[in-house]
């Protein structure tokens, strides 16, 4: 017998699970997400969100309330008379009135090994840190941000040089598996729920812009998971003078290289950065080879091609 679901999530990341929930078999009754947001070049096209897209595709009703802060909204929720919510990515801190709307109340997709990790950016903020490994799991949910009993986990290993996009799809496609098994155990009434060790909690918050500039100061693996960890988006940038201006570059794919200098200071000459592939700069200890570029409103390349069109000078140096 399926279950009764109300799937609650915003972006790509979450597609994935009400997918495998629907192609299980159970019943989404209806779908929450974020309100459409202005997007476009000019802003003024309100676009549905990746989740909201995909629920009208299946026939979905889809709901999005700002916040459920209205009798209105919490009362039309608990009118779906569902067994359970499913949540990954919603957006919202839900109120008691949510998670307890439904017969078996909310079970979240977090893409950490909680407690570590809990909060907005766990898949960049694991990189960043320079973890080997991360996973899924799903918690029942509680009021507190992510503090709920786990119920299931998966666990991966984090490439050397595997980027937050890498990963973010691997744990996507894994969280669809994992919630599908999950909400089976939960039919059958054997769904296992395990407090959260009291040790270890670290916060994933949201990244800041004022954090996305590299810093050469600091050591080659560090600036190396920093790039890592904010690419594809919103992407780790340094400063390049071109034509006498300051000109913004991204770097979304870099590697430890070899050479040491000052920080910042370019260690290759343009011609053998571009045959070898990588642009090498020196780091507090060690260096990093940039090796995927991109200039603000340019096209993505790789270093070879990035550094045919923008020459850089050996004993440059970088900020």
């Amino acid at each position: 017998m399926a279950l009764r679901i109300i799937f609650m999530g915003t972006p790509d990341f979450s597609v994935a699970t009400l997918e495998a929930l629907a192609e299980a078999g159970h019943e989404i009754v209806a779908v929450y997400s974020q309100p459409p947001r202005p997007a476009g070049r000019r802003g003024l096209e309100l676009v549905k969100s990746p989740v909201h897209q995909a629920a009208e595709r299946r026939g979905i009703p889809v709901f999005t309330p700002v916040n459920f802060r209205e009798e209105a909204d919490r009362a039309a929720f608990r009118a779906h008379d569902a067994d359970v919510a499913v949540v990954v990515a919603y957006g919202l801190l839900l109120p008691e009135a949510i998670l307890t709307g439904t017969r078996l109340g909310c079970y979240n997709g977090h893409a950490s090994l909680l407690p570590r990790w809990r909060g907005a950016a766990p898949i960049q903020r694991a990189i960043m840190a320079g973890d080997a490994e991360t996973g899924m799991m799903v918690m029942k949910m509680d009021k507190g941000l992510d503090t709920g009993p786990v119920a299931l986990t998966r666990r991966m290993a984090i490439g050397e040089n595997m980027t937050a996009g890498e990963l973010h799809d691997a744990l996507m496609w894994a969280g669809g598996v994992l919630m599908t098994e999950a909400m089976g155990k939960l039919e059958a009434g054997d769904l296992p729920l395990t407090p959260q060790a009291e040790e270890g909690v670290l916060y994933a918050a949201k990244i800041d812009k004022a954090e996305t500039r590299i810093d050469f100061s600091k050591p080659a693996t560090d600036v190396h998971n920093h790039i890592r960890g904010l690419s594809p988006f919103p992407g780790a940038w340094f400063e390049l003078p071109v034509a006498g201006k300051p000109e913004r570059v991204k770097v979304l794919a870099s590697g430890i290289g070899e050479g040491r200098g000052k920080p910042g200071e370019v260690l290759d000459h343009a011609v053998v950065s571009a045959l070898a592939g990588r642009l090498t700069v020196a780091c507090g200890e060690g260096a990093v080879d940039f090796l995927r570029l991109q200039k603000a409103g340019g096209k993505l390349l790789d270093a070879a091609d990035f550094l045919r069109g923008t020459p850089v000078a050996a004993g440059e140096v970088l900020a």
